[in-house]
């Protein structure tokens, strides 16, 4: 999984990077792209590995992507923008501190991530319309992408997301190629001062429907370089409250629309990120294509069944191991077992 923090200049984005990811900002990326691994600690592990006493523990990781600030007079968004069309997810980062206004950030920074897909399907419908112009054996292909695209051209035109657009399947063909950033899952985060102990009035300005956290970016920042009683003195004086980096985590994860599953054993005890409505196949593909590819069943049980009845023989005694087939609809939280033939 990968998501893209995006945001303009001094707006705490590279903090935020440098939170999740405990990498310090390189200032030679600063016109570049930055990428580091999170990693995903989840409580259920270290009950399952209760359990089975594993050799070894390896935990989910996102991969981040921390892009270079944008400008607010709107200069040069597609080109660093695009150095996220890969991701899965972006997470904005919106100043709310030294009289900045999160709304008002939010609402430019959009505007910023429909030019660049307006750049995008206008170069192609521009492209396109001269291409069907000339005799060629390609031309109806190109036609019908055109009729296509240019409903989706207008709409972007009048300011509508691509989320908010309703695409028939030509169109969603049409569009997929270009991972357009309208289209993309999104997750705001709301940068507020160090001293504020008030963050919910903050989302309150956004506009209805908004994912949204609010937090100081900075004094997270410092609070993770305090041991657990001065971190609690200091929040308990300054009236301010820290933020688990990996209840955030969690929070991009489900507003990305991902999920976890886990495999366990006496050797390895593994948690592994899922798009939520991915099958058993889709699991086991990204554990292993071989797993995939040779797919027979999945032996399914849940976490809370494991930790009810303490142990995987206590499962299977009491029928609670299920054998599922490929189309199985995986639920967070499922503990699989792939089998699959050689």
């Amino acid at each position: 999984m990968k998501i893209g923090i995006v945001g303009y200049q001094g707006s705490g984005k590279s903090t935020l990077f440098h939170w999740l990811t405990g990498v310090e900002p390189d200032p030679s990326l600063q016109h570049a792209s930055q990428i580091a691994q999170a990693t995903v600690l989840d409580a259920r592990v270290a009950q399952i590995n209760e359990i089975y006493q594993a050799k070894k523990i390896t935990h989910a990781q996102i991969t981040v992507v921390d892009t270079p600030g944008l400008s607010r007079t709107h200069e040069g968004v597609a080109g660093k923008l695009a150095l996220i069309r890969e991701a899965g997810a972006i997470v904005i980062v919106v100043a709310a501190f030294s009289g900045a206004k999160a709304a008002d950030d939010l609402q430019s920074f959009e505007e910023d991530l429909l030019i660049a897909d307006l750049e995008i399907v206008s170069g192609r419908v521009e492209k396109l319309r001269e291409s069907v112009k000339k005799p060629r054996p390609t031309r109806d292909k190109e036609k019908a992408e055109l009729e296509a695209l240019e409903p989706v051209l207008e709409q972007l035109e009048m300011g509508k997301a691509l989320r908010d657009i309703e695409l028939n399947e030509k169109q969603l063909r049409a569009t997929k190629a270009f991972q357009l950033l309208t289209d993309k899952p999104k997750l705001v985060i709301v940068n507020v001062a160090d001293d504020e102990t008030d963050t919910e009035k903050h989302l309150a300005d956004l506009p209805e429907g908004t994912q949204a956290v609010a937090l100081s970016l900075s004094l997270q920042i410092d609070l993770e370089q305090m041991d657990d009683a001065e971190r609690a003195e200091f929040c308990a004086e300054m009236g301010v409250e820290g933020f688990d980096r990996n209840r955030l985590l969690q929070t991009i994860m489900d507003a990305s629309g991902q999920m976890l599953f886990f495999t366990a054993g006496e050797k390895e005890v593994r948690t592994w990120i899922l798009r939520k409505g991915g099958t058993a196949e889709d699991a086991a593909a990204g554990i292993h294509t071989d797993l995939a590819r040779g797919f027979v069943r999945a032996e399914t049980m849940t976490c809370d069944d494991l930790f009810r009845v303490g142990s995987e023989r206590e499962i299977k005694a009491q029928n609670l191991m299920r054998k599922e087939h490929k189309e199985y609809v995986v639920q967070d939280g499922d503990i699989l077992h792939i089998l699959a033939s050689t």
